[in-house]
């Protein structure tokens, strides 16, 4: 790549044992101070293993493999792993080569939660990140995983900017009915309250949306992220009205080894009888649970629909169910549906679990396309329902690495 010339844009997504990143080109970037292009897609990869083998991989627009590598686990001099700090150090070290003389402007995050203080994405500030640090008890599989990142480039590179885009920004603003829980206003004003997540991926497919169906962005939707971590967020005219994941990112349909919506006595019984304190709890609702606990065979739809074990059969049914259960109460939500989209891992690649939850459907007037839906090679995004029928229904893939991209060059340059 001959980058000389470009600025670069770095995007993080940091989880407990993986960093995805993709890096971005901003053509002539010192003339763009009034607007500019789109930021466009150099490569993405990942590194995951972080903690046990670190696997760094790196591939082009075309999918190609750039570069591939194993390492040990570095550990600091007290034996104890460094983790995010040595991931990042690899993907920079690839990018100083990859850039090939390319100058990196700015890194963009993806936060899990940006509180009652953060919905649209900020410079990060040392003040910043201590108070994004006080949200860990919200989040505490998810932010301190975001902020170790964060950590880790400012140590090696403190001049450089960095960019904070929330996952629960898009949900700031919805009815405060869909906010509430049933539980004392003193715990309300204390931030105890449904925000919401997935946001950048509801916010890219929002804006994908108006690009190429705008009637149906101004329009009544209910968008399924369907992936490892699921949620679904009724959304008209591009505002979100109510989402399924509510304090934490436990609540709602079930996920590769999330439960979804949970009866709180179940907790309560664990708590007094199996005598699970607060750190069994929590592997058991964030590692044990969804998919996996079902079906006591794989938290992977691939593999469940490959297994002949029943349980496997029993897990998709349940995810199929519920589904189509939160479909019904988030068109309640809107008073109507115009549309329902799918994304994410499972919502793009699994036709199986589309036509399913489509078929349960059809009392909403729901039908799609059986070829439509099979034949994949959705690109930008695709109705897989006939052209004469309403609701519509799409598959758009996703993508979160671009939004952040943008936030990022938007932060940076002061729009």
């Amino acid at each position: 790549m001959s980058a000389a010339s470009n600025a670069l844009i770095l995007t993080l997504n940091a989880g407990s044992s993986s960093i995805k990143f993709a890096v971005y080109r901003v053509d002539d970037a010192d003339s763009q101070a009034a607007g500019g292009d789109e930021p466009a897609l150099l490569a993405k990869g990942q590194v995951e293993g972080i903690g046990t083998r670190p696997h760094f991989i790196a591939k082009g627009t075309g999918g190609q493999v750039l570069s591939e590598s194993w390492w040990q686990p570095v550990t600091d001099g007290a034996g104890a792993e460094t983790g995010h700090g040595s991931a990042f150090q690899q993907i920079w070290s690839w990018l100083e080569d990859f850039a090939d003389g390319g100058r990196i402007m700015a890194v963009g995050h993806r936060v899990a939660h940006g509180g009652e203080a953060y919905a649209r994405p900020v410079r990060i500030t040392p003040e910043i990140t201590r108070e994004l640090a006080g949200l860990i008890p919200l989040v505490p599989l998810h932010q301190p995983n975001n902020l170790a990142a964060i950590q880790a480039v400012a140590a090696d590179h403190p001049e450089l900017p960095q960019v904070a885009c929330f996952d629960t920004g898009f949900h700031r603003g919805r009815p405060k009915v869909t906010e509430q829980l049933g539980l004392p206003r003193a715990l309300l004003e204390r931030g105890v309250k449904r925000y919401g997540f997935h946001g950048l991926s509801y916010e890219y497919i929002v804006e994908k949306l108006r690009e190429i169906a705008p009637e149906v962005a101004a329009g009544r939707v209910v968008v399924a992220h369907l992936g490892s971590g699921c949620s679904m967020t009724a959304i008209r005219d591009g505002q979100s009205i109510d989402t399924t994941m509510g304090f934490s990112a436990l609540d709602g349909i079930p996920m590769g080894t999330r439960p979804g919506l949970l009866d709180p006595g179940v907790l309560l019984f664990l708590m007094r009888e199996d005598g699970l304190g607060v750190e069994a709890l929590e592997q058991l609702l964030y590692k044990q649970s969804g998919l996996l606990g079902l079906s006591g065979v794989s938290n992977d739809l691939r593999a469940l629909h490959q297994s002949d074990d029943p349980g496997a059969a029993e897990a998709i049914d349940y995810f199929v169910y519920r589904i189509g259960q939160t479909l019904g109460a988030l068109t309640a939500s809107l008073g109507g549906l115009d549309a329902l989209v799918f994304t994410a891992g499972v919502g793009e690649n699994d036709a199986d679990i589309r036509a399913r939850v489509c078929a349960d459907a059809a009392w909403l007037g729901i039908e799609i396309d059986a070829d439509a839906n099979s034949g994949g090679g959705f690109g930008d995004g695709a109705r897989i329902s006939p052209a004469d029928r309403r609701p519509e229904v799409w598959v758009i893939p996703t993508d979160e690495e671009r939004m952040i991209a943008r936030h990022t060059l938007r932060v940076v340059r002061g729009d």
